[in-house]
């Protein structure tokens, strides 16, 4: 957990309790920013008792790319549920997700939906429509677009994705790539504010891996974005979340936290093969514009 450090902001614990100096926890400390959304000491448990989230706490700015990174279990997908709504199951008394500035509420969940969009990490979780085009049609109908524009935002989110022409097919019929992007569609067809991205280079050949980062690169909307696919991290995220057991363990600059070989291995991850002969002031290949974290 963080705690107050030096001048080059808060310093970062491991799991064991070994105090990490060459850690911090902020990309600029003391730099104003404007946040996207805020998370206050989340905290949840599964049904069966499992604590998925002791007490995590960040922010992100608006435009802002960053990745969440950790092993299995370490709460991930379980964080990005709680960006839109989906969990917990009875929003609580005090919520502890900001977006925008609005809290998460019964009476704002509407509205947190609409500017939150949330990719699934099995998009058989998220395709529910007999055609392709319903599916992505689905989130601008219910929010009240007319049926000649809802067509026109079908076929330019599809063009966009790559599967013009897809609209009449079943997305059941499709390859997990492509229902992968079906589901990405949907997501843009609702023009949200921020993208909440659970693994979304799965089911993905090298070509499709390629070209979806080329989109979401081109995406000017705040972009979270839990994944596996360490390299996608790299190429896309200037700042990154480290999870572990439902904590954050580490935060900052992408490259300086991936490139540290010991704090990987130690939270069950591997330095990106991209970042293995890297000098250590070789500047970060992609740097995406972004306002800095203030804690």
């Amino acid at each position: 957990m963080a705690i107050a450090g030096d001048d080059c902001g808060p310093a970062v614990y491991t799991l064991d309790g070994t105090r990490r100096e060459d850690l911090c926890c902020d990309v600029c400390t003391g730099v104003e920013m404007n946040p996207a959304i805020e998370v206050s000491d989340l905290r949840y448990a599964y049904p069966d008792g499992k604590q998925a989230l002791q007490g995590v706490s960040f922010s992100v700015a608006e435009g802002e790319c960053i990745g969440i990174i950790g092993p299995n279990g370490s709460g991930k997908s379980t964080l990005l549920l709680h960006l839109n709504g989906v969990l917990p199951e009875r929003v609580a008394e005090e919520p502890a997700v900001r977006v925008s500035g609005i809290q998460l509420s019964p009476g704002t969940l509407h509205d947190i939906r609409r500017r939150v969009g949330l990719l699934f990490q099995d998009p058989d979780d998220q395709l529910f429509c007999p055609t392709v085009y319903e599916d992505v049609a689905f989130g601008p109908k219910q929010f009240g677009c007319p049926e000649e524009k809802v067509r026109g935002i079908v076929a330019e989110t599809l063009q966009k994705v790559g599967l013009k022409g897809f609209g009449d097919r079943s997305p059941h019929h499709l390859s997990g790539g492509e229902k992968q992007r079906v589901c990405l569609a949907g997501i843009l067809a609702c023009n949200p504010d921020v993208l909440a991205l659970d693994e979304p280079t799965n089911n993905l050949d090298p070509r499709g891996r390629r070209e979806l980062k080329v989109l979401l690169m081109s995406i000017p909307a705040t972009k979270i974005i839990a994944s596996h696919d360490l390299e996608l991290i790299v190429a896309l995220c200037s700042r990154t979340v480290i999870m572990d057991a439902g904590l954050i363990v580490a935060e900052g600059p992408t490259i300086d936290l991936l490139s540290n070989e010991q704090l990987m291995i130690d939270h069950g991850l591997e330095k990106p093969h991209s970042l293995q002969h890297r000098h250590p002031h070789e500047p970060q290949p992609i740097v995406n514009s972004q306002k800095s974290m203030d804690n």
